[in-house]
């Protein structure tokens, strides 16, 4: 029965989308099996509870066999109750081991999530700013859940579903041969039938499987962009309810549609199935019916027989879904080792230096940074078996594409050379403000500090030492950021405020809060500090949201400081609070401040104007103003701001 090895296997999976055929190689294989490695006790385990199982059902028709052929015409009573108390205890010993086989199976497919989720989950913290703003965050989840979960049914499930049947077809063939060959060719004679109609319906049910995930996965993108709070915010300030529902019914309608379409198709791929296997039923018992006519053959044999046959077909069929779904799980795994292969942009390097005793020293040496986008350390396009995947555009149903090729174009920055041979020098402590137009680099600049980016070229050093040769925990201990846009866990404010340090005592936390101004807020809230901030904080104002960042940064206590001092949206309170915070944080520290205000440019020790990536001008107020420059146009442009109680240079959101 060669076709119950490679042939079968490639007529299942191969055929169905010729051009998108899923070869399962060897390394590929290999590897998973190393994810199976630490269970193959249990495994083994497994294996011999499902011969058990094949042992077991074999018994039952040899059992009715000997009823009808020897127990009941000899009357022999005694062997008749043995018989019977078989029958019982067959079913209750395969009842055991399948409830002792579903746990062990449970605990490999667990297990193997864990370790892949954990291993996905460690890498993906690991991977660098670059990656996570060129990725759909949708993506990522999808890998963390669907294609774990979709690689472990390959381990505790469709592997092993495989393995049973094929013990079953094998261990039922040879006791069909012994009984009696004719028949059981006879019985084998209707496959072909079989196969046919497992490869006809089974491509419509997969192309149709296909479209209905390609129909969740759009109706999914329109519920993840329109169901999040700037989402909501959006369509309601725009008044699209309406729009939104109407297009949301276009898509569920879909998943309607083709789900009542699946339902259909499958019922019909089982009935054909199953009137392949009452034909093949029948031919044995008409054949059989007539060598027992002729005496060449016993009642007891066929109802074994016909028993077997059933079981034969049972496992069979359950043989035509189990490679499909084995590629899927196969494809999974790629897709999850895609994500774990990546290699680091921001690596450690093997023994890195711990920094202690940090003075805050920081010095850029021809510093050239380029927003690169390089396809090694990104995700690529890789599809599910027989499934569309990926969901450009979600409103539009569209992509942008190249005009000329026509291919997908990604959205890249408006400047790739972000940064161009920047040098300078901070001394520990000093107060340093950069300033320049929307998008001349700024933040790019703050983001190198603390390794978020590497340069592309030249090198950051920190009280001497290259931020390449140390470890990552010692850099991020010693450098504290507060961003225009302040970010915050859907949790408590005390939660949110130990994330600085998590040993932190309560006497520490609110000590960090009255220098940020923000305590008195709290205490009078309800529940304090037990206050659950909202999703992304947004039950806060963004004054309340930006003290809570200085005062998390506070209790961080870090000797480099760098700071977005972005307060033009806030009110004149707000601001003046915030104002006093900053002080307070910046006191003794070496402090990067894109400013945006003249107080506090009047106070820096060093002003870096940049223009363009490039560091244009340096130096205090007064001898920038006198060279006359840059610094000096856009100070006397923006003064008459200023004076009216706007920033000096106003805050740009996202600039590059």
């Amino acid at each position: 029965m060669g076709m119950h090895g490679g042939g079968w296997f490639a007529y299942v999976r191969g055929e169905d989308d010729k051009d998108k055929k899923q070869h399962v190689t060897w390394p590929l294989l290999k590897r998973v099996l190393g994810y199976a490695r630490p269970y193959r006790g249990r495994i083994i385990l497994l294996l011999g509870t499902i011969l058990a199982v094949t042992g077991l059902s074999l018994l039952t028709p040899l059992i009715m066999r000997d009823l009808i052929d020897r127990t009941l015409p000899a009357g022999n009573a005694g062997r008749l109750n043995r018989l019977a108390i078989a029958l019982v205890l067959i079913p209750i010993a395969g009842g055991a081991i399948n409830i002792f086989q579903r746990k062990l199976n449970a605990s490999i497919g667990e297990g193997v999530i864990y370790d892949l989720r954990l291993a996905l989950y460690t890498h993906l913290q690991r991977l660098s700013l670059r990656f996570f703003t060129h990725t759909k965050t949708g993506e990522l989840i999808s890998r963390l859940n669907n294609d774990v979960i979709d690689a472990q049914r390959a381990i505790s499930s469709t592997i092993v579903d495989i393995v049973t049947n094929l013990i079953q077809v094998t261990a039922i063939l040879i006791v069909m041969f012994s009984l009696e060959w004719r028949l059981t060719l006879l019985g084998v004679m209707v496959l072909p039938l079989f196969i046919v109609a497992a490869r006809r319906l089974g491509t419509k049910l997969r192309h149709i499987a296909r479209q209905a995930m390609d129909y969740n996965a759009q109706m999914n993108a329109i519920m993840n962009e329109t169901l999040n709070i700037g989402g909501v915010l959006l369509v309601r300030l725009f008044g699209r309810t309406a729009t939104e529902v109407e297009r949301f019914d276009v898509r569920a309608a879909q998943v309607r549609d083709i789900g009542i379409t699946r339902a259909v198709t499958g019922s019909q791929f089982f009935v054909i199935i199953g009137l392949v296997g009452a034909i093949g039923t029948a031919l044995v018992y008409w054949v059989g019916g007539h060598l027992v006519l002729n005496g060449a053959f016993t009642i007891g044999t066929i109802v074994a027989f016909a028993s077997y046959l059933t079981q034969l077909y049972g496992a069979l069929q359950n043989l035509t879904n189990a490679p499909v779904a084995f590629a899927t799980s196969m494809v999974s795994f790629e897709r999850v080792f895609e994500v774990i292969d990546l290699p680091l942009d921001i690596a450690e390097k093997p023994g890195a230096r711990v920094l202690r005793d940090v003075r805050g020293a920081l010095t850029f040496e021809d510093v050239t940074f380029e927003y690169r986008i390089d396809e090694e350390h990104l995700l690529r396009s890789v599809e599910r078996h027989g499934q569309v995947d990926m969901v450009q555009a979600v409103l539009s149903g569209g992509e942008k594409t190249d005009g000329k090729t026509g291919e997908p174009v990604a959205i890249s920055q408006a400047r790739e050379i972000a940064l161009e041979h920047v040098s300078f020098h901070i001394e520990p402590g000093q107060l340093v403000a950069l300033v320049g137009p929307s998008g001349a680099g700024k933040t790019t600049l703050t983001y190198l500090i603390p390794r978020l980016y590497d340069p592309t070229e030249g090198r950051i050093l920190l009280d001497g030492h290259d931020l390449r040769d140390v470890t990552l925990s010692s850099l991020a201990a010693q450098v504290g950021m507060v961003t225009q846009e302040t970010h915050l866990f859907h949790d408590t404010i005390r939660t949110n405020l130990l994330y600085a340090r998590l040993d932190a005592t309560q006497a520490e936390i609110e000590a960090a809060c009255r220098a940020a101004n923000i305590h008195d807020f709290i205490a009078g809230l309800p529940d304090g500090y037990y206050t659950v901030v909202g999703e992304r904080g947004y039950r806060l104002s963004g004054g309340e949201k930006q003290r809570l960042a200085i005062a998390r940064v506070i209790l961080k206590d870090p000797r480099i400081l760098v700071l977005d001092e972005a307060t033009s949206h806030l009110d004149s309170q707000s601001e003046a609070l915030i104002q006093d915070a900053l002080k307070t944080v910046m006191a003794g520290r070496t402090s990067i401040v894109i400013a945006h205000r003249l107080s506090t440019i009047l106070a820096a020790d060093l002003i870096l104007v940049i223009d363009r990536g490039r560091i244009v001008e340096q130096g205090r107020h007064d001898d920038l103003i006198a060279q006359g420059g840059l610094y000096a146009g856009l100070y006397e442009t923006q003064f008459s701001r200023e004076r009216n109680g706007a920033p000096l240079f106003p805050a740009e959101a996202g600039e590059p």
